[in-house]
């Protein structure tokens, strides 16, 4: 694969053996990283995932289920949201320090965006289905998940995956989050007559979008130049600039779209106080089989899968490309100890059911910290250590606005599109499919759909041209599993659901 800037050895990376026991286990030195660096590269990780902590209670809190409740109880009013946001924040903290641990690899693990949507806007929002149900649902689908990582299988699809297409899902996650990184900004909007435009009406309007473009500048410059902990600089910084704006400025949120030059999430304002006590009430609120009897096994059977084949491909995605931009990558685009990696992520949606905040799952965004030196666990650790201590400082977090996190994704995004020259655009056979996996994860805003359609692709081609033999057995289960996947709306219409 292509050596893209961040891939080098960190500039402070040192020689010889294991310096102590921290370095051993991690192995930090045999990677070429420090101890430093992966304090710096967790950081920056959490840094640039933390809005999780709030958007993932705006998504989860405000909607009923099926009986008319609100998850955590409460009216409605977003009374309910400093609950889901502890659990939220401790169950991301938890799985990034088992990731860490376990599987030693630099990914960081909370809350899925889309899968939070999917459970709350489809699954809780069926008619007798209760958020305990709903989240129920989750912890079955963690639990199939993880007898697939168990018995071999999970691993075995990864494996079975050409590396040319490993190598496109890295690039189409590079433009994927480059697109979240404007999008999150308010660089890029939706607007002016076209999916998106240009800021406001086709020119960049408020000071958060100035911020933004500040940040962005404030991170090329030290990532050319090479500065040791650029990106966390340049987050940090960035803050310290939104919140003297905001202070002088008095801007405040985009009110659902009534104030657009508003700040797109957090608004960074010194708070009150930098501490405050969790309410974890949420924990161990589901019920592992209260949806059959609401809506009966064949429908729960389906929202299983749905889900499920998201939370096994998005993963895989993920995991080639924090190990590409880490350079961990084996001959064959394979990560080390890929076992380890998918079970610990499979535990995630296990975990995030019981913890009542939906299925959680691996990190794109753990590539900021990659590219900021990150190479081992050690900086898993320390980003699961910053969301423990946000269940208690989340004031303190909601300083950070996303317009000066997202600069980070955009940097991370070009970084490792730099991969695309590991693929033959020569060969149609391959290319083709590259193609469409690397342009549909940013088009559809998901990272399944681009792999799905890229399997299908493959397949197909290869049958095409006669060489339908090259196709692994597991290819083809994947390819059809997808044609399922992207039919699921017409045949849950189909069976009333």
């Amino acid at each position: 694969m292509a050596t893209t800037p961040s891939a080098e050895k960190p500039v402070d990376a040192p020689a010889g053996a294991p310096r102590n026991g921290v370095d051993r286990f991690f192995k930090i030195t045999e990677r070429g990283s420090t101890i430093g660096a992966e304090v710096r590269g967790g950081l920056v990780t959490f840094f640039t995932m933390s809005y999780i902590i709030v958007l993932n209670p705006l998504i989860l809190g405000f909607v009923p289920d099926g009986t008319g409740e609100f998850l955590g109880g409460g009216p409605g009013d977003g009374s309910n949201l400093p609950l889901i946001a502890a659990a939220t924040a401790l169950v991301a903290g938890v799985l990034s320090i088992l990731m860490g641990l376990v599987a030693n690899f630099p990914m960081a693990l909370a809350a899925g965006l889309g899968l939070n949507a999917v459970v709350a806007f489809t699954i809780a929002a069926i008619p007798g289905v209760s958020w305990a149900d709903a989240m129920g649902i989750v912890v079955l689908e963690g639990l199939i998940i993880t007898v697939l990582v168990l018995t071999g299988f999970r691993t075995a699809v990864f494996r079975a995956v050409p590396r040319e297409l490993k190598v496109a899902i890295g690039v189409g996650i590079g433009l994927f989050i480059t697109l979240i990184g404007f999008v999150n900004g308010g660089f890029v909007r939706q607007g002016g007559g076209t999916p998106l435009e240009l800021g406001i009406g086709g020119s960049l309007a408020g000071w958060p979008s100035l911020v933004f473009v500040l940040g962005l500048v404030l991170a090329i410059v030290l990532m050319v130049k090479r500065v040791r902990g650029g990106l966390l600089i340049a987050v940090v910084g960035t803050t310290v600039i939104a919140v003297i704006v905001e202070a002088i400025a008095e801007i405040g949120d985009q009110a659902g779209g009534e104030n657009p030059v508003g700040w797109h999430q957090n608004v960074p304002a010194v708070p009150d106080a930098i501490a405050s006590v969790p309410d974890l009430s949420l924990l161990g609120q589901f019920s592992l089989f209260g949806a059959v009897g609401q809506i009966g096994v064949l429908a729960v059977a389906l929202l299983v899968f749905s889900i499920l084949l998201a939370d096994f491909f998005d993963t895989m995605g993920t995991m080639v490309a924090v190990g590409s931009e880490a350079k961990l990558l084996d001959e064959g685009g394979n990560p080390p100890r890929s076992k380890q990696i998918l079970l610990v992520d499979s535990l995630g949606a296990v975990a995030g059911g019981v913890g009542s905040v939906s299925s959680n799952t691996a990190y794109v965004e753990s590539t900021s910290g990659v590219a900021e030196g990150a190479r081992t666990g050690l900086a898993s650790v320390v980003t699961g250590i910053a969301f423990l201590l946000a269940t208690f400082l989340s004031p303190l977090v909601a300083m950070v606005p996303s317009e000066a996190a997202a600069p980070v994704l955009v940097v991370v995004g070009f970084l490792m599109v730099t991969q695309i020259t590991g693929v033959d655009w020569k060969s149609p056979e391959i290319a083709v499919p590259a193609f469409l996996t690397l342009v549909l994860m940013p088009f559809t805003y998901s990272i399944t759909t681009g792999i799905g359609a890229g399997f299908i692709a493959f397949v197909l081609i290869k049958v095409a041209v006669g060489k339908a033999r090259q196709v692994h057995p597991l290819m083809w289960f994947a390819a059809l599993a997808f044609v399922v996947y992207f039919t699921l709306g017409p045949i849950q219409e189909l069976i009333g659901l």
